[in-house]
C-alpha cells in the first residue's frame, strides 16, 4: 500500500546527465503543491486513506458541494482530487501541503495516468497481430485478424476476443520508475524514463507497491 504520493501535471520529457556524465532521459513533472483536504479513517470510512486536491480553478466551475468540502478544508478551489490508501495517517493533518521533495532522488514510484488515446486502430496496432501472409493466395488480408468464429458452436463470438476498436485513452500504471530529481522551489519532479499520457494530462505519483529488487553489483 501506498504511503505517500502527489497529483502532478506532465510537462513533456528531456534530458539530464548523472555523476557519470552519461545521458538520463527524464519526464518533468510540475508535481503539487497539493493540499491535504479529507483524512479517511477506519473507524469512519472502512479504511486509511489521505485526500489530496491539485490544480486552481474559478469559484464559478465548481458545484456548490464541491466548494463546501474545500472550504471545510480552507483549501482554495482546486480542479483535481485524488485518494491516496495509507497504512497509518501518523503525519499527515488537513491543510498540509505536499510538495515536489516528498520523494527522494533514488526513489521508485508507481505513476498513473491517462494514455495518450489512438483512435480506432486494428488489430496489428491494438494487440500487437503479426498479420497475415504476405503471399500464397493472401489478397487484400495482410493487416486482417483472420478467423474470429468457433464454428456452428456455439456460433458466437466470445466476449473479449481481440479485435479492431479504440485504442488508447484508458487509465494506465507503469511501475517501479526511478525518481532523480525533486525540486521544490520549482515544484517539479524528474522521472526516469517516460509515463503515462499526454503533455498536460494529470499523472498521480505514489511509492511503488512492488518494488523490484536491484541485484548487487
Amino acid at each position: 500500500m501506498a504511503g505517500k504520493g502527489i497529483l502532478g501535471r506532465k510537462l513533456g520529457m528531456t534530458q539530464v546527465w548523472d555523476d557519470e556524465n552519461r545521458v538520463v532521459p527524464v519526464t518533468v513533472i510540475q508535481a503539487g503543491p497539493c493540499r491535504v483536504v479529507q483524512l479517511k479513517t477506519p473507524e469512519r470510512d472502512g479504511y486509511s486513506a489521505v485526500q489530496l486536491a491539485f490544480g486552481d480553478v474559478k469559484e464559478s466551475r465548481l458545484s456548490g458541494g464541491e466548494l463546501g468540502h474545500l472550504a471545510a478544508a480552507e483549501a482554495p478551489p482546486s480542479r483535481h482530487l485524488a485518494e491516496l490508501k495509507v497504512d497509518d495517517l501518523e503525519g499527515f493533518e488537513i491543510g498540509q501541503t505536499i510538495a515536489a521533495d516528498v520523494f527522494e532522488s533514488g526513489e521508485l514510484v508507481d505513476i498513473s495516468g491517462i494514455s495518450k488515446g489512438k483512435g480506432f486502430t486494428g488489430v496489428m496496432a491494438r494487440h500487437n497481430f503479426k498479420g497475415q501472409p504476405a503471399s500464397h493466395g493472401a489478397h487484400k488480408v495482410h493487416r486482417k485478424p483472420g478467423a474470429v468464429g468457433a464454428c456452428a458452436t456455439p456460433a458466437r463470438i466470445f466476449k473479449g476476443q481481440k479485435m479492431p476498436g479504440r485504442h488508447g485513452n484508458a487509465k494506465t500504471t507503469t511501475l517501479n520508475l526511478e525518481v532523480v530529481e525533486g525540486d521544490a522551489e520549482r515544484n517539479l519532479l524528474l522521472i526516469k524514463g517516460s509515463v503515462p499520457g499526454a503533455k498536460g494530462s494529470v499523472v498521480f505519483v505514489r511509492n511503488a507497491a512492488k518494488p523490484r529488487v536491484r541485484s548487487a553489483s
